[in-house]
């Protein structure tokens, strides 16, 4: 209940239900929720443009602006924060409610406020290698350190794969790469193609632990430098070539195997077909492709993010996501033939939450290397994503795929890669 009686709380009263798990504390002295010692995280609206931003963008847009800004914070448990979604999925004003917020917030209130600067404003036809470009840059671009501290020091930002649920994120992350080399077959000699490689981890281990001549491609050039710079300290760098390349450039294939590790949400659905068709012609007959690629359950809803939703304007930027169906089917229409595919939704959500941990552990020099905006982004985006995973709102697979030779797969009878 309400501990104070103000236009405001009465007005989020109505919104939100009286019983609320978390406590909300306003800054005209409003009080809902349990009392915030008793509470797991409590919700601070900190001016009234936290609520001009909700009442003048659509719900998760507003909330995310808000928080971004600083309008809005969230102290203790930001997981128990966010269970709010269950109770309100959208946020509707009826008429009644709208005169109630135009009330606190003033007729001017009603113009939305400028974006905060952490908002991405691409420019361009969508996908193509420029407008890619921007978007990786918006995401990847950030800084090499502020990275280092959420991902840790494997600086690999795709899901880990955890053998118990007690492995260290290092240990789960060398456990993912070592998972996808045995699934590609690799064997010492091979020229392995890791298509978006980050900063290095895939290739790096590939050529340390499989003996692979490695090229790895992204189009982030902050990735590229760091990645060039851990190759050589590896002392790597006569088997593992990084290019600062977007994958429709590569002309010196073929290669023997190719790994696609968290770049497919970046491809977008009308791109699909060239996107196989392009790493069938680089790899060689009997060749294996691993994508690994986050998915969405099936529905009649549209792949890429809403343009209007958080994750678009703040962190993947034109990023879509597929049915784990149409991957296949369009692997397949492509003439690879998928020989495996594996989910490992929980595994995500299970890497979020370290690198959550760690962005929260880390959080003064996270902010020093990365602005307090772009910190509360990562924080929001990375916690609300691993809810996702753990609900099965969002999912994650990796799926094998080989250019058969005249009918020959060159594949084991039964593969010994576990799972």
């Amino acid at each position: 209940m309400a501990a104070t009686d103000t236009p405001l709380a009465a007005l989020l009263e109505e919104l939100l239900g009286p019983d609320l798990p978390i406590a909300i504390r306003a800054y005209d002295g409003s009080r809902l929720g349990p009392p915030e010692d008793e509470a797991p995280a409590t919700i601070v609206v900190r001016s009234p443009d936290a609520l001009r931003r909700i009442v003048t963008a659509p719900f998760e847009l507003g909330i995310g602006r808000a928080y971004v800004a600083g309008d809005l914070d969230v102290e203790g448990d930001i997981y128990a924060a966010l269970t709010l979604r269950q109770a309100m999925p959208e946020l509707k004003l009826s008429p009644k409610q709208w005169a109630a917020a135009a009330k606190l917030i003033g007729l001017a209130g009603l113009r939305p406020l400028p974006p905060p600067p952490e908002e991405a404003r691409l420019r361009g036809r969508r996908h193509s290698k420029g407008r890619d470009a921007a978007a990786i840059a918006h995401h990847y671009d950030v800084s090499n350190e502020f990275y280092e501290i959420v991902l840790g020091p494997t600086m690999t930002y795709s899901c880990a794969v955890f053998d118990t649920p007690d492995d260290s994120l290092e240990t789960a992350q060398e456990q993912k790469y070592e998972l996808i080399c045995r699934k590609l077959g690799l064997q010492p000699g091979q020229r392995l193609l890791d298509v978006g490689c980050g900063w290095g981890g895939m290739v790096m281990h590939a050529a340390q632990h499989y003996g692979v001549q490695a090229v790895g491609v992204t189009i982030s050039a902050s990735q590229a430098d760091l990645a060039a710079k851990r190759v050589a300290e590896a002392g790597l760098a006569d088997r593992v070539d990084i290019r600062l390349l977007d994958y429709r450039d590569i002309v010196d294939g073929p290669f023997d195997a190719i790994s696609s590790i968290g770049m497919f949400e970046h491809v977008g659905l009308a791109q699909l077909g060239d996107y196989f068709e392009r790493l069938h012609r680089l790899v060689v007959p009997g060749g294996r492709v691993l994508n690994h690629g986050i998915s969405r359950p099936w529905s009649k809803g549209r792949s890429r993010f809403a343009r209007s939703s958080f994750i678009d304007r703040y962190v993947f930027p034109d990023g879509e996501l597929h049915e784990v169906g149409t991957v296949v089917s369009a692997m397949q229409q492509h003439r690879l033939e998928v020989r495996h595919v594996e989910s490992v939704r929980e595994h995500y959500g299970k890497t979020l939450r370290h690198w959550v941990s760690n962005l929260e552990a880390n959080w003064d020099e996270a902010v020093r290397r990365g602005g307090l905006g772009r910190a509360r982004v990562w924080r929001l985006y990375m916690a609300a994503c691993a809810l996702n995973f753990e609900e099965g709102r969002t999912e994650i697979h990796q799926i094998l795929g080989v250019r058969a030779d005249n009918g020959r797969s060159r594949m084991p009878l039964r593969p010994d890669w576990g799972a």
